[in-house]
């Protein structure tokens, strides 16, 4: 697993780079404010649940939470089940409200 900083994700996403985004947040969590990842709660990973992503194996998966804490979960179940390139968000959706909203 690799991380990236809200800085490095915000620089990208203003080049109009084509990112696979996911939020493993709640529902209610990603409907408060999301910056336009797939919402794929944590829980679905954990169980496995994993057809609706199973595309992304072989891509670059951008993984984002609220702190950071639950996307690095997120990434270590899915390198386990074969992902092969999965980054973590550091720093999370807090991260990203704390540098770009005002």
């Amino acid at each position: 697993m690799t991380e990236i900083t809200v800085e490095e994700l915000k620089n990208r996403m203003d080049k109009g780079e084509q990112l696979h985004l996911l939020d493993v947040r709640e529902p209610n969590e990603h409907a408060e404010f999301n910056i336009g990842g797939k919402l794929f709660p944590l829980g679905n990973i954990q169980s496995f649940q994993l057809e609706d992503i199973e595309d992304l194996k072989d891509e670059e998966v951008l993984i984002y939470c609220r702190s950071g804490n639950r996307s690095k979960m997120a990434c270590m179940i899915l390198e386990q089940a074969g992902f092969k390139n999965v980054q973590n968000i550091i720093g999370g959706m807090l991260a990203w409200q704390e540098k770009f909203v005002k």
